[in-house]
């Protein structure tokens, strides 16, 4: 459900992509011995882009150099047709995020849990609001990307009237929905901003004034808003994903310190806030 096609980092991607119809399973023979080969979006800051600077980039030089092989792309925007065109045709090994839970690809175990958040002027009248059930959000102006599972929250809470959408089917490299959303709250044309938390963590701290970033973490209404973030390879590919597994359980620290660094929010299974440290 939530995989980026605006980004949402990995999660709505999940949802719309093209349905895997009657592909056969892969096997792990498939499965390149001499390069770590890495399917990627080439303009998808936060996650990746061809310079190397998104934080799924430092996770794949990370498993990389644990591997002891050589970092590969295949670079192809994360829209519709992203898997068949990617791992299908065997052009690489390894998607870096994907939402768990969809059929497209298997799963590893998760390597993160980030929730949607709410960005703020850190000092302006929304900066203490935990909840969008809060009163203070009813005359409010908020950017929010259309068709997302907040997008529901806030309509829900009565948000939605008022609010300013954003696409959310775009493709990166001629457009970027969370970076105008951010502009326009610098700019003060809406009054908050509800985003994915590993893109709005992101944004917050880059291309302008630095905006607080507040955790969705105490909403009780569906869907949820928090979303286990896994490695994706291909179907049947067993083998391949116990070696990513155990790649991920024994440099869970390494990972996480790369995802702080880039201002994800972390929380737990249940969607509870992570204190710094925690795993």
């Amino acid at each position: 459900m939530i995989r980026r096609i605006i980004p949402l980092g990995a999660v709505l991607l999940a949802a719309s992509l093209l349905s895997p119809g009657g592909a056969e399973a892969q096997t792990s023979d498939l499965v390149s011995k001499s390069a770590l080969r890495v399917c990627a979006d080439p303009a998808n800051l936060p996650f990746s882009n061809r310079e190397g600077e998104g934080f799924e980039n430092k996770i794949a030089e990370l498993l990389a150099e644990k591997l002891e092989k050589p970092l590969q792309y295949t670079w192809f925007p994360m829209a519709t047709g992203f898997i068949r065109r990617t791992l299908r045709e065997n052009r690489c090994d390894v998607v870096i995020g994907y939402a768990q839970g969809h059929e497209l690809v298997l799963n590893t175990n998760h390597y993160y849990v980030s929730t949607f958040a709410l960005i703020v002027d850190p000092e302006g009248p929304l900066a203490e609001v935990e909840t969008l059930a809060d009163p203070v959000l009813k005359d409010k102006r908020l950017g929010v990307v259309a068709g997302s599972p907040v997008a529901t929250h806030a309509a829900k809470n009565g948000l939605i009237g008022s609010a300013k959408p954003y696409n959310l089917m775009v493709d990166r490299r001629v457009e970027s929905p969370s970076e105008d959303m951010l502009a326009d709250l610098r700019a003060g044309e809406i009054d908050g901003a509800l985003m994915w938390g590993p893109i709005g963590g992101y944004h917050a701290a880059h291309g302008g004034r630095e905006m607080k970033v507040i955790p969705l973490t105490a909403e009780k209404n569906v869907p949820k808003l928090f979303y286990r973030i896994t490695m994706g390879v291909r179907q049947g590919e067993l083998v391949w994903k116990r070696k990513l597994n155990s790649l991920i359980r024994r440099n869970q620290d390494e990972i996480n310190v790369i995802l702080r660094d880039f201002g994800v929010p972390l929380v737990d299974e249940y969607g509870a806030p992570l204190d710094d440290g925690a795993q």
